[in-house]
């Protein structure tokens, strides 16, 4: 019977191990699907000014109605906050809030990246 506990404990032990190192992984993953979402928001909203006034910022609800982005696109980041556009003359940045939810922090996740 103790040797059956010990097989356990150590069976426990080793799966929490697994587990801590598949979260930074789980992490990492989830930051790259946001840039590359964020990537296709983007080249959608480009390619929607094609078809559009320039000088308008269009919507995620545009990009879908106008048929430049795929109605199955996800309309938020991975952490479940909707994408933010943000255009100025002819340049369009989509940003994600990061795993944190709050603006402007150090984690967000924007597209083109910040300058300066």
């Amino acid at each position: 019977m103790v040797e059956v506990l010990i097989v356990v404990a150590i069976m426990a032990l080793v799966a929490s191990a697994v587990a801590i190192a598949a979260l930074k992984y789980y992490q990492s993953a989830r930051e790259k699907t946001a840039d590359t979402n964020a990537r296709a928001v983007r080249d959608a909203v480009n390619a929607w000014w094609i078809l559009h006034d320039s000088g308008t910022c269009p919507t995620m609800a545009d990009l879908i109605s106008a048929g430049v982005l795929d109605a199955a696109s996800p309309r938020k980041d991975p952490w479940g906050t909707p994408w933010r556009i943000e255009c100025s003359d002819v340049a369009a940045t989509v940003v994600s809030d990061g795993p944190d939810r709050t603006p402007g922090t150090s984690d967000d996740i924007r597209v083109p990246p910040k300058i300066g």
